[in-house]
């Protein structure tokens, strides 16, 4: 199962974001692996700043349950300086709904 969404970044924020994934700590790697997620990608939209991401998981109801592991909202709170979070600091976030799939 493929999930794809948008988040938004803070004026300026580009290369911190950048930054902080590519040292993306290893409990967070694990994380996301033992929730079902794989093949993990991340792109930016450099106008409106806003973020695309790819991920492909086993199933939704277990990797929904990663957002209450403790490394999860760790990270979630790193990154709040940064983006646009909710108020438990978990990103402002919009399902994309799959409309075309070429193999």
């Amino acid at each position: 199962m493929i999930k794809a969404f948008t988040m938004k970044l803070y004026e300026g924020q580009e290369q911190e974001y950048e930054r902080r994934h590519n040292l993306l700590w290893p409990e967070m790697k694990d994380m996301i692996h033992e929730y079902g997620g794989k093949n993990y990608s991340i792109f930016l939209d450099k106008e409106t700043l806003t973020l695309f991401g790819y991920i492909e998981i086993e199933d939704e109801k277990k990797w929904s349950k990663s957002a209450d592991t403790e490394i999860n909202r760790k990270w979630w709170d790193f990154m709040a300086d940064i983006m646009e979070t909710n108020p438990d600091n978990s990103p402002v976030c919009m399902d994309l709904h799959p409309v075309f799939h070429l193999d």
